[in-house]
């Protein structure tokens, strides 16, 4: 894995992701781009049963910076984006092959099992495409695929897709371990044959062929919420979109560990987690308006972010036993 953190372990053998490994991933945009070269975003998420995951990854990926957003999908979610968000392009869904985009989201919000057999088909051939994917929830079962993708399960769905995959289970207990969690992530995301971020206090992100996960720790608990993976769906879409619309090549697993860093940030930003202070309760459209103070932190000059947590021993951390809940699917 190119980075110049690679040769930078953790006390269990993981990339620890910093500021200035987000910042080299970060396009500023110059006097020449237009809102194209910017990256383009299209998202099919959300769903009548949960039409808010469409609303939080879409204001995600404007906050993110993205140039421009596609919404399509069903009318009541596409009504409420509209709402919030009027400048994102709406329409029902159509073939993948009629829409220009630079990055996918799909998943977010939606049900497999409510899911119509159309709509299956649509995914599915999204998924056999050249375009990156990131593929959240209710999409998940649909993995492998040919497409480049960034699969995003919490605890529960990683499960799910180590069985789908034809990977031995692993249990609450080697999920609690943190050099054995890492293993796990690698070897999924070697049997899928795309990148695996397993989201948890300690976010971990692996590629296939990759020797070691990165380990992004950047958030707060304030984070345990409802909506803030969607929100953190369209913030990867949005910098994978930015990279390959700028004509780069970045690998899939560091933009989405830049991304889980980002939110991290933003989290403990908009929950007043600084200089030692507890915070308070946050909300997924929380920490999506707090994207552009986070990017800010991100790509100031010099100084480091602030300090915020206790300092730990040889920049080890133990992951949270509260890191591998078992949360409601499709929130």
């Amino acid at each position: 894995m190119p980075s110049p953190s690679a040769g930078v372990l953790d006390a269990h053998g993981r990339v620890a992701w910093t500021r200035h490994d987000v910042r080299r991933l970060l396009r500023v945009p110059g006097r020449s781009d237009d809102k194209r070269t910017r990256g383009t975003v299209a998202l099919r998420t959300g769903s009548h049963a949960y039409p808010g995951a469409a609303v939080l990854g879409v204001e995600a990926a404007w906050r993110a910076g993205a140039g421009y957003v596609r919404y399509l999908g069903p009318r009541r979610p596409a009504d409420l984006v509209l709402g919030r968000r009027p400048e994102t392009v709406v329409a029902e869904p159509l073939p993948a092959a009629e829409v220009r985009a630079d990055a996918w989201v799909i998943g977010s919000g939606t049900d497999p099992a409510l899911r119509t057999p159309e709509e299956t088909d649509g995914l599915r051939r999204l998924l056999a495409g050249a375009v990156p994917v990131v593929v959240d929830a209710g999409a998940l079962d649909l993995l492998p695929a040919r497409a480049p993708v960034i699969a995003t399960p919490h605890a529960g769905e990683f499960a799910r897709l180590r069985t789908a995959l034809g990977l031995t289970s692993v249990g609450t207990e080697a999920l609690d371990d943190p050099a054995r969690r890492a293993a796990a992530a690698l070897e999924t995301a070697a049997a899928l044959g795309g990148t695996v971020l397993l989201k948890g206090a300690t976010t971990l992100v692996a590629a296939p062929g990759s020797a070691h996960a990165i380990a992004v720790d950047a958030g707060t608990g304030w984070l345990a919420a409802a909506g803030t993976g969607d929100v953190l769906a369209g913030v990867i879409g949005a910098l994978v979109a930015a990279d390959r619309a700028g004509g780069g090549g970045a690998p899939l697993s560091e933009l989405a560990a830049a991304a889980a860093w980002l939110h991290g940030r933003a989290g403990r930003i908009a929950a007043g987690v600084a200089a030692g202070a507890p915070g308070h309760p946050v909300v997924a459209l929380d920490v999506a308006e707090a994207l552009p103070a986070a990017f800010a932190e991100a790509l100031a000059e010099g100084g480091a972010v602030p300090d915020d947590r206790a300092p730990v021993p040889d920049g080890a951390r133990v992951d949270d036993p509260e890191d591998h809940r078992i949360e409601e699917d499709h929130a």
